[in-house]
């Protein structure tokens, strides 16, 4: 930059840093969300909703689309008639687009598609970072250029903009996902300023004057014979073989403007190397400070940075080598199953092949979903360059002990620059410790001369996992691309995690331990385990504690401890002098919190200024450096949880070597039991005099945490101290004895269970973990040995569905969550003969994370057989596994019907075959007389067609085969399979979770979100109505349709449920479920009672659309829910997804939310005449 100019220097993700050129690029954004580049269109529509101009002068026209295929389609469109089009995408997500990519790469289009680049879905889905999705696209004739560090994406993002105007070819600019996509550093940014001398203007005009249009009409994407297909490809080739030069002339000005260099292929290290790493990504900035660390200890090797890959210029590849090099190890953080080589590494094998040189090449793989890359390894690759025959095709970062490919790591070497102060916050999801960590970064990079970097690591569950936050600042720029391992401030912001994770591995020498708990050091004693206190006296730590959580209750705050423990880090580590630091992260709450009201604002304000004083300094005993080893529970568990899902629970799971797991990535059911994660604050507490014995408590539960037992006299006489119990009511448990029992180590404290208790004094209250565990545990633990007892209750009541285990237990759903609860009463009803396909979204997250698996099985050892495909697919995926499954059970029938011909079968026998054959279809009987069959069955395999019936046992009874997901699914990216599905006329039950926005992804608006509600990608609200996915459904006549809400009527809920799975064609239920994204000021403990309001209000209707009903010569259509209150608006301003609005567009507030009420009551009044109706 000039010296007459001043530098802008903010703290910015990789994300933010993208978006912030494509915007100045675009005249159109066609958007749609995957996570991680879904904050790039966020950012992109928040700026074009207040206004931002491009370079063009205009504000960005953003569309978000149905799909990223749709999406993709878009920006082909955008593109043909003469706009410049960016899009944002990652993973799945760009393999939709890879059709639309190969049009518009054939078509000579200049467009940037910035790709957060992930892993592909294969065996497991996985959120990471790693290059397999750009390496599916890179025959799509995309030119490909990689970043590998936050200003690098600034800076490149704006090589590809110019470069795609000069070329006319089209970019993928990629970066690594998290690592890099959610990495915040200090960047200098792009003045939009200083860019428009940069641009190829003309190349604009080209661009401008190609498009279609009907004053110069031309024709493109015409259908071609053989003749002429094959010359019009290689017509092409000019204009890529261009690229190269184009690229790095756009790099030359955008080194003088910025003053960092940038070439096709970087190389840093010795000039005299013999040894060199080849890579891209963010994995060559830790290679990068290996490198420097090796040659200061008397190596000699090098690192070439890949940024073009493609078009591969083999040229300027070999001439950015040092001629002294004789070995080279090229580095691929993708794998190719089959593949000879992974793709970067044929390249350069290739590039010396074509060229003649004799130089040694290995390739090697790294870093798969997001796994850490270190200079340790960096060395690992360079030792093993120096043996005397270099391990070829291996794997660096695990242990694979199956096909032996791994590299050993010697000692691990600290390659950080010196004076680099690092930190490592413990924290829970939802508590907000990200959130502030993400705000304490910025305050030091925006208001200090220092260099920062923040890395956020994430556990897979919702709200309520683990999170940890990796911050760093120092006076040099930072390239630790990698969690941090040696710490000189670690705070833990929740007390349960003392004795669940090594807390203070790798804390230095006099380094600082908060701890955010209401212990003194008497009870430190007891709570602490021995290897956490003997760190603290060995290592002469620093340590502190306060009571955040007392803090934060007192103030009204809840569990939100976020600024109180940020407070202490400013106070404790001086990087900032206090006062200042206080009044940044006033400013930083007033920006962060300013559009939930200002009484929010106010309390994270108090909050702060209250922590200052509560911090206490632990003078710890000096015995506590001589105390022993913990002694380990000895628990009586499966193999898999002691050797995979511990390690894994613990945070070492990347210890755990190839040969733990079982190929094609199937993962045992049953297991969140085992992990007592003990995160709530407050967990009920059972009044027994109280209770009403209606089971509704256990219905809410989202976690399955409180259940009804039933239980005998001689149980109850046996069970352990505290065993409360009441006389059971109702006919037919008038001999069993009634409790609710808790289980407080799995509830995570939403208190909808207390809420909702309608006994007139309350027989449910919440209170504190520590004040409940002690007692509850031991009889939690003996309500385990005791069988699941129903009472002969109807398990198509409220009371009676209770009384069936829950299939469906523990999961990392958020506190509150809207949708398990649904879930969990499906797997009551009908869990022990469910298949289930699950799209993918928080359902599939909080269903199927690896290793604890919430869905588990009954006393016979029969549930839920739960499969995730892909997002976009969930309907046909659950089609074919009902065209399986119908297929399999025929031939079934064949083979029964063949065993009916003989005359040799007992009677017995052929009574329960014949039973089964007319009632195969039969839920309940096709299990009673299967189970028959089974038993006679049983020792018969002498005979070849009874024992082809008996190896087809399970297939007995009738399965029950669910598709289930959430509304950005069904709605938007899978609504055209949803729609040929239920068209197909097939026995498939359908239940979408309307949450009304992508929740998995952060709340982006979807085809459900209601009008005037905001969400990302929608910043100045939803200006168009919610889709009416029900009614859609109903025109085919042949569809069982159902509305639901848990909150506001569960017995309309139960007979939705029940008439659906029983109806023998397709059916839908939808389901409103309250989200952490809709903001309920009155939190989610009361997402049930949100339900409830919502059907008062007529924000949400009950209906239920049963076909059988016509043959009966009735109204198939029947509205359960009633006039709406009159109380919308009040309703709707008790979320601040629509109280926002008012702030921040006030008149586009008052004309959304009029229309929401208008379309509300056209809607009531809709279906009150379809029920009407004869």
């Amino acid at each position: 930059m000039s010296d007459k100019k001043q530098k802008i220097w903010k703290s910015v993700d990789g994300n933010t840093a993208a978006a912030h050129v494509a915007y100045a690029f675009s005249d159109v954004a066609a958007i749609y969300p995957i996570t991680p580049s879904s904050p790039m269109g966020e950012v992109v529509d928040a700026w074009a909703a207040s206004g931002r101009k491009n370079i063009f002068g205009q504000r960005v026209r953003v569309a978000e689309m149905q799909s990223e295929g749709g999406a993709a389609g878009a920006v082909h469109g955008s593109l043909s008639a003469g706009a410049f089009t960016s899009t944002f995408t990652a993973s799945q997500g760009l393999l939709l687009m890879i059709p639309n990519m190969y049009k518009i790469a054939g078509e000579l289009m200049p467009a940037v598609f910035h790709v957060s680049a992930r892993a592909v879905a294969g065996q497991a889905l996985s959120i990471f970072g790693d290059h397999q999705d750009v390496m599916a696209a890179r025959a799509t004739g995309f030119a490909m250029l990689a970043s590998g560090s936050v200003q690098e994406v600034m800076d490149l993002a704006l090589v590809a903009h110019l470069a795609t105007i000069r070329a006319s070819i089209p970019f993928v600019h990629f970066f690594d996902g998290f690592r890099t996509s959610h990495e915040i550093q200090k960047v200098e940014m792009i003045d939009y300023d200083d860019i428009p001398s940069l641009v190829d203007w003309e190349g604009i005009r080209r661009h401008r004057e190609r498009a279609l249009n009907p004053e110069k009409p031309h024709l493109r994407g015409t259908a071609q014979n053989p003749d002429i297909y094959f010359q019009v490809n290689e017509a092409a080739n000019p204009f890529y073989l261009a690229v190269p030069r184009i690229v790095e002339e756009e790099m030359e000005k955008v080194s003088a403007l910025t003053g960092r260099s940038y070439h096709l292929f970087d190389y840093v290290g010795a000039p005299d190397a013999e040894r060199v790493i080849v890579m891209m990504g963010s994995g060559a900035e830790a290679a990068e400070e290996a490198v420097h660390y090796l040659n200061t200890h008397g190596e000699c090797v090098g690192l070439i940075k890949v940024r073009l890959f493609r078009p591969f210029s083999v040229e300027h590849f070999l001439a950015s080598l040092p001629d002294t090099v004789k070995r080279i190890a090229v580095l691929d953080r993708t794998k190719e199953n089959g593949s000879f080589g992974e793709p970067l590494y044929l390249d350069v094998s290739a590039a010396f092949q074509d060229r003649h040189r004799e130089v040694l090449v290995v390739g090697g793989r790294y870093g798969l979903g997001s796994k850490d890359f270190t200079p340790t390894m960096a060395k690992a690759v360079f030792d093993n360059l120096a043996q005397e025959h270099p391990k070829n095709h291996f794997t660096v970062g695990i242990e694979d002990d199956v096909t032996h490919t791994s590299l050993p790591l010697g000692e691990p070497i600290d390659a950080t620059p010196e004076g680099l102060v690092q930190c490592k916050f413990w924290g829970l999801g939802g508590d907000g410790t990200v959130g502030a960590n993400k705000d304490a970064i910025k305050i030091i990079g925006d208001n200090t001369d220092m260099y920062v970097q923040g890395y956020f690591a994430y556990d897979s569950k919702k709200s309520g996992g683990v999170t940890v936050s990796h911050l760093r600042f120092g006076k040099n720029p930072i390239q630790s691309t990698y969690l941090i391992n040696r710490a000189d401030y670690i705070a833990c912001h929740h007390p349960s995690y003392v004795d669940k994770y090594d807390l203070l591995e790798g804390i230095k020498e006099g380094g600082t331990f908060v701890l955010n708990a209401p212990w003194t050091l008497e009870e430190m004693e007891e709570k602490l385990p021995n290897s956490l206190k003997r760190t603290i006296a060995e290592k002469h730590l620093h340590f502190y504690t306060i009571d955040a959580v007392s803090i934060a209750e007192e103030i009204g705050l809840g569990s939100r401890i976020n600024m109180i423990m940020q407070t202490v880090f400013f106070k404790l580590s001086g990087v900032i002098p206090v006062d200042d630091a206080i009044r940044y992260l006033k400013e930083a709450i007033e920006k962060t919190y300013g559009k939930k009201g200002r009484d929010v604002v106010e309390m994270n304000w108090r909050a702060v200024d209250a922590a200052i004083d509560k911090i206490v300094e632990v003078n710890y005993p000096e015995s506590w450096t001589s105390l022993p080893p913990d002694v380990p529970e000895e628990k009586d568990e499966p193999e898999f949880v002691k050797n995979v899902m511990r390690p894994m629970l613990a945070m070492k799971g990347d210890a755990l070597p190839v040969s733990a797991f079982t190929p094609g990535g199937i993962f045992p059911t049953g297991t969140t039991k085992y992990e007592k994660r003990g995160v709530a604050i407050n967990v009920p507490e059972w009044i027994p005099e109280n209770c009403i014995q209606c089971n509704q408590c256990a219905m809410v539960c989202p976690h399955a945490a409180i259940r009804p037992v039933l239980a005998t006299e001689e149980e109850v006489k046996h069970a352990p101290e505290g065993f409360e119990v009441r006389k059971a009511t109702g006919k037919g448990a008038e001999d069993l004895f009634f409790r609710i029992q808790v289980y407080p180590e799995d509830c995570v404290g939403c208190g909808n269970c207390a809420d909702i208790c309608p006994a007139k004094e309350k027989a449910l209250i919440m209170r504190p973990l520590a004040t409940q565990k002690e007692r509850q545990i031991p009889l939690q633990r003996y309500v385990e040995t005791l069988p699941t007892r129903t009472g002969g209750f109807d398990r198509f009541t409220v009371k009676g569905s209770q009384f069936q285990k829950p299939l469906l237990e523990f999961s990392g759903a958020c506190a509150g969550c809207g949708e398990t609860p649904y879930m969990k009463l499906v797997t009551q009803l009908f869990g022990d003969r469910m298949i289930i396909a699950n799209a993918t979204g928080c359902s599939s997250i909080w269903g199927g994370s690896a290793p604890s698996i919430p869905f588990t099985v009954n006393d016979e050892g029969h549930g839920p057989a739960w499969a995730n495909s892909l997002f976009e697919d969930n309907a046909e995926y659950g089609f074919g596994m009902v065209l399986a499954t119908t297929q399999r059970r025929e031939k079934l029938a064949q083979l029964v019907q063949e065993a009916l011909k003989r005359n040799d079968l007992p009677q017995e026998l052929r009574d329960a075959l014949s039973g089964w054959l007319a009632h195969r279809n039969d839920a309940e009987k096709s299990k009673e007389y299967g189970d028959a069959v089974k038993a006679m069955l049983a020792d018969a395999h002498h005979d070849p067609l009874l024992k082809e019936i008996w190896e087809e046992r399970t297939m007995l009874t009738k399965k029950s085969i669910w598709a289930v997901g959430g509304d950005g699914w069904a709605y938007d990216i899978g609504y055209g399979g949803l729609d040929h599905v239920l068209a197909m006329g097939e026995d498939i039950n359908i239940l979408v979770f309307d949450t009304e926005v992508y929740s998995n992804t952060g709340g982006q608006s979807s085809k459900a979100t209601p009008v005037g509600a905001v969400a990302k990608f929608a910043a100045s609200g939803k200006k168009t109505k919610k889709k009416d996915l029900g009614r859609m459904a109903m025109t085919y006549g042949y569809v069982y349709v159902a509305s639901v809400a848990m909150g506001a009527n569960k017995n309309q809920l139960i007979r939705a449920l029940r008439e659906a799975e029983s109806y023998p064609g397709p059916s839908l239920i939808i389901a409103y479920a309250p989200c952490i994204n809709h903001g309920i000021r009155a939190g989610m403990g009361k997402s049930q009672h949100e339900e409830k309001l919502a059907v008062e209000t007529g924000y949400w209707p009950l209906y239920r659309y049963d076909p059988r009903r016509k043959a009966e010569g009735k109204n198939p259509f029947q509205l359960d829910s009633k006039e709406p209150d009159g109380k919308l608006h009040e309703f709707i301003m008790g979320e601040v997804r629509y109280n926002v609005l008012e702030r921040t567009f006030p008149e586009e507030a008052e004309k959304l939310h009029r229309e929401l009420e208008k379309d509300v009551l056209e809607r009531y009044e809709q279906y009150k005449k379809m029920a009407e109706s004869t």
